[in-house]
């Protein structure tokens, strides 16, 4: 199964979503029943292992026929039968063990079947591990490995003859350890539950360059993970709904899926849960964000609606922040975390820049808003705010996150902020979060190239090294001697995952799965393929592609009104051939 480019569409899963309606239960409940209950709008999948990275066979009969696990079962059913078993055995002082590689990184949990050859329940450990490296460590050592927000390291009890479902987390690979003395245990099956909402991939991106085109499906296929019951940020660790990191995974979302239920109910519950003045996430700077998401959104889905229930909190929250800037036009946020991202936190005056261009761009956004919503007054604060902010130009000190920012607020020339800040040293002190703003920023200046070659290094130098989802936080210069993610390391290698990392994310506590990460994804759609959205609601659509190098590119972008189809071939001559297919009540704007 490709499970990449799986595009069935349940449609009464997407329907139900998390409906809270009693009477959808079998009629046995009955009226007496006065719980509540809800029904998931996931699906599952049950995956075989597609490798047997390693075992543990000790004396050379612990392990028999290991190989058996990657031959396709009979649906998670056991059986009395010891065919195409692979037994695991154990004696008073060797203990088996078997290390699994499931191909993807996914979300889910793993079905153990067992069958006929045991006696009574089994102990056994189960790791999992986004690394093979995580999947063979453990929790508390000097790698950094935790049980942090998902349990992935833990024992249990399995039936003999039976089925047990253990687990919730991100991962790839699985070790499993028979830990009892003198025991055997039957595996017929070790299946991966995949989780996740089977929902089609609208949008696509294919050129000539194969590195971009799995680029581009990396991070679609890193936020599809996280579009969970909420979208989280990683499926390891910070299954939370927060603000900053979510902006990436929406402009992702509409780039790829179009509308989905996930992001509304995500950006609703940050509201419900935060009563001003409180922060969002506890920081200034996601609230702020989350004025900007909300223009964003509206832009791509185009709904006034919703928008109108949005229209309490956000004229509270820009009136807040009308409060935060004093009359030079100086923000003065307190109260919350001063924060960017964590690898630009040591540079406290780039984010003091970065936070005064944020606010510019959160006043810019909501004067948009005021303005859809009829409100004039406050659509005018804001503008005349953000334009009076604009006339502070703090020191960016040399702070890429900072210098994207200002670009982005037209308070820093794009070229002065690309050539003399984000250019310099190539994809060095680039982040996974904000490399998207820097590579928005190399846009606005005009610098496609640059930023196509930036992402073939950077998010591409991820894939080298064996991810199949982008990471929370990478440096080009942790490739050098290091093993990939995929392989035992080899001595006098360095891990790539746990000898790496920083603030939250040391070591193992480090997530390869983070939905910041995938910013390429959009940023090629925008700027390659050349989708631009000027109306709410995609009503009218700019197409202006920039190949660089690139001999053709096409793919499609999904809209309210349907799929629009894009396509471009560069001639001899240097000169694109564009068409463009798309649907009644979209009017299209082209590069002249």
């Amino acid at each position: 199964m490709n499970y990449l480019k799986r595009a069935t569409t349940v449609i009464t899963l997407l329907c139900l979503g998390f409906s809270m309606q009693a009477q959808e239960l079998p009629p046995v409940f009955g009226a007496e029943y006065t719980g509540k209950s809800f029904k998931d709008s996931r699906t599952r999948v049950y995956l075989t292992p597609q490798r047997i990275v390693w075992t543990y066979d000790g004396n050379g009969q612990l392990v028999r026929n290991s190989e058996g696990l990657l031959q396709a079962g009979n649906n998670g059913q056991s059986e009395l039968t010891d065919k195409q078993v692979c037994v695991l055995k154990s004696t008073d002082n060797e203990f088996p063990s078997v290390l699994l590689d499931f191909g993807k990184e996914i979300q889910g949990g793993l079905q153990i079947v067992t069958s006929a050859g045991g006696n009574g329940p089994v102990k056994i450990r189960v790791r999992f591990g986004e690394s093979v490296s995580e999947a063979m460590s453990t929790v508390g050592g000097t790698q950094g490995a935790t049980n942090d927000h998902a349990m992935r390291d833990f024992t249990t009890e399995i039936p003999w003859l039976g089925v047990a479902e253990v687990g919730n987390t991100g991962f790839r690979f699985v070790r499993i350890d028979l830990i009892e003395p003198n025991k055997t245990l039957s595996l017929k099956e070790v299946n991966a539950i995949f989780t996740y909402r089977d929902i089609p991939y609208l949008g696509s991106f294919r050129s000539n360059d194969e590195r971009l085109n799995r680029i581009w499906l990396t991070g679609a296929y890193t936020v599809h993970l996280n579009m969970q019951e909420y979208i989280w940020d990683g499926i390891k660790r910070d299954r939370l709904v927060w603000l900053g990191d979510l902006h990436p995974e929406v402009m992702t979302v509409s780039t790829v899926f179009g509308y989905n239920e996930v992001i509304p109910k995500s950006l609703d519950l940050a509201r419900d849960i935060t009563p001003l003045p409180g922060w969002m996430n506890g920081m200034c700077s996601y609230s702020l964000w989350w004025v900007i998401i909300h223009r964003d959104w509206y832009a791509y889905q185009g709904s006034l609606s919703y928008l109108r229930e949005q229209q309490p909190y956000l004229t509270g929250l820009l009136n807040l922040l009308l409060t935060k800037v004093d009359a030079s036009g100086k923000e003065k946020l307190d109260g919350g975390g001063r924060f960017l991202d964590w690898p630009s936190s040591p540079n406290t005056k780039g984010i003091d820049a970065g936070l005064q261009a944020l606010m510019v761009l959160a006043f810019q956004a909501g004067a948009d808003m005021c303005t859809a919503l009829g409100d004039k007054s406050l659509a005018g604060k804001c503008a005349a705010t953000a334009e009076l902010m604009q006339k502070q130009l703090p020191p960016h000190n040399q702070l890429k996150q900072a210098a994207a920012l200002l670009a982005l607020a037209d308070m820093l020339p794009a070229r002065e902020a690309n050539e003399e800040v984000i250019s310099v040293g190539g994809v060095r002190d680039f982040s996974t979060f904000y490399g998207y703003y820097m590579l928005q920023a190399q846009a606005k200046a005009g610098n496609y190239s640059t930023a196509m070659d930036n992402i073939r290094q950077f998010w591409g130098g991820m894939l080298d090294m064996g991810a199949t989802t982008f990471w929370e936080d990478f440096n080009l210069e942790w490739t050098e001697n290091a093993a990939g993610i995929d392989e035992l390391v080899p001595k006098g290698k360095k891990d790539i995952h746990a000898d790496f990392g920083a603030y939250c994310y040391k070591n193992l506590r480090h997530s390869l799965c983070h939905g910041w990460a995938s910013g390429p994804t959009a940023w090629l759609s925008e700027h390659v393929l050349g989708v631009q959205v000027v109306e709410p609601g995609c009503k009218v659509l700019r197409i202006e592609p920039h190949l660089g190098d690139l001999e053709w590119v096409e793919g499609t972008f999904p809209t309210p009104q349907g799929v629009v189809f894009i396509s471009h071939k560069k001639g001899a001559d240097g000169k694109i051939k564009t068409e463009v297919k798309a649907p009644k009540g979209i009017r299209i704007i082209r590069k002249r």
